[in-house]
């Protein structure tokens, strides 16, 4: 089916409704991938805008990924040069949805969590009164992230969230609870599923030869941007200190990036496998294996606990999201932390940690997204204050 083609349903001859689903990252494809091919199992028409980190070869072209596991039409649009702030990717991001939405309707928009790209679109389908839910809204962080996380949710009709936690911070900003939806964290339902790889075809495929390995993955706090380079340098010099091995995800593309990268094409190859992405269902075998993930990443307080591989959460920029057993905080530039969590629980297995949900996302989204009644609502929201 091309772009400009309508999915028929098979009942009357009547058109599908059309889903459109925003990434802009490799981590929020992950999320957004289990509820697309849900609604396009249910029998909706699904697309994909595709833009971002996505688009950007520095960042491993996992727009390629996209199309290949796409179950919809894909419209691709660059919205950045490396280097431009959030100002320039949002006002860019803007024009170029607004432009493709109004000649590609949709009955739906669904947009995730707390990027720039996720704040460009909500705007638009604010603007132009057009459905919009977003996923993962209600959590708390330590970054501007959590600003834009809850800006999101106040331009989004609907909410589709990780946990009554979230549901609870999402109504306290005025969202009607007859909006908001516990599903769980959607990249769970990967987690959970059997695994369509196995290790040894991964380690073939990404190069990486170690007996055993820790995950570690850094990204840029934009109100530290002045400092990350300094404390990736003591990260990272912890980690090699440490004699362990570790495979190195490149960071996302936000401002402060270029330190971490520095810092990271300087790491003895002999130990430290960098790879700049990887494909989701490969990403997840490697978790499931690992003896340890170390950083700052959302995956090492969410998808971590819930494989029972033992985190350290490093700095500020998943403070107070979530706590299990199997998480460890520490500084960046805390050398004794950092060696002592690699020491002590390096290759523990943890029990499954449920607190973002169970791996069934993708089913409960579509079964709400089959009831009629979710698509009746007034253009107009307004605020609901609970008694």
């Amino acid at each position: 089916m091309t772009a400009i083609e309508v999915e028929e349903s098979a009942v009357g001859g009547v058109p599908a409704r059309r889903v459109v689903f925003l990434t802009g990252t490799r981590a929020d494809f992950g999320k957004m991938q289990p509820l697309a091919e849900s609604a396009a199992s249910g029998g909706f028409d699904v697309a994909y805008f595709v833009t971002g980190m996505h688009m950007l070869r520095r960042y491993g072209d996992t727009r390629l990924e996209v199309r290949h596991q796409a179950c919809g039409d894909v419209y691709e649009f660059v919205n950045q040069r490396p280097g431009d702030g959030h100002d320039a990717v949002l006002t860019t991001t803007m024009n170029g949805f607004a432009d493709w939405i109004a000649e590609y309707p949709a009955d739906l928009v669904v947009i995730h969590g707390d990027r720039i790209e996720a704040l460009a679109v909500a705007l638009v389908c604010a603007m132009e009164y057009i459905p919009c839910a977003h996923v993962e809204g209600g959590e708390v962080s330590g970054t501007i992230d959590e600003l834009y996380r809850h800006c999101n949710s106040k331009l989004c009709r609907y909410h589709f969230v990780s946990s009554e936690a979230a549901a609870k911070r999402v109504q306290s900003l005025g969202e009607h609870p007859d909006d908001t939806f516990v599903i769980g964290s959607p990249e769970l339902d990967i987690h959970g599923a059997p695994s369509p790889v196995d290790l040894v075809e991964v380690r073939r495929h990404y190069g990486v030869d170690f007996a055993e390995y820790g995950i570690a993955i850094f990204h840029p706090v934009t109100s530290e941007r002045d400092n990350m380079q300094q404390q990736a340098e003591a990260l990272f010099g912890a980690l090699e200190s440490s004699g362990r091995c570790f495979v190195v995800i490149s960071p996302n593309n936000d401002p402060g990036s270029d330190g971490i990268l520095e810092v990271i094409s300087q790491l003895p190859v002999d130990r430290f496998r960098v790879i700049p992405s990887m494909r989701f269902a490969y990403f997840s075998e490697l978790m499931r294996h690992a003896s340890a993930i170390v950083g700052n990443s959302s995956l090492g307080v969410r998808e971590a606990p819930f494989l029972g591989v033992p985190s350290l959460d490093v700095g500020t920029r998943q403070q107070n999201r979530a706590t299990a057993p199997s998480i460890t905080q520490a500084a960046a530039t805390d050398a004794d932390a950092i060696g002592r969590f690699l020491d002590e629980s390096w290759g523990t297995t943890f029990s499954r940690s449920p607190a973002f949900g169970e791996g069934d996302a993708g089913a409960r989204f579509v079964e709400i997204l089959s009831d009629e009644s979710f698509w009746v609502r007034p253009k107009q929201k307004s605020f609901y204050e609970s008694r």
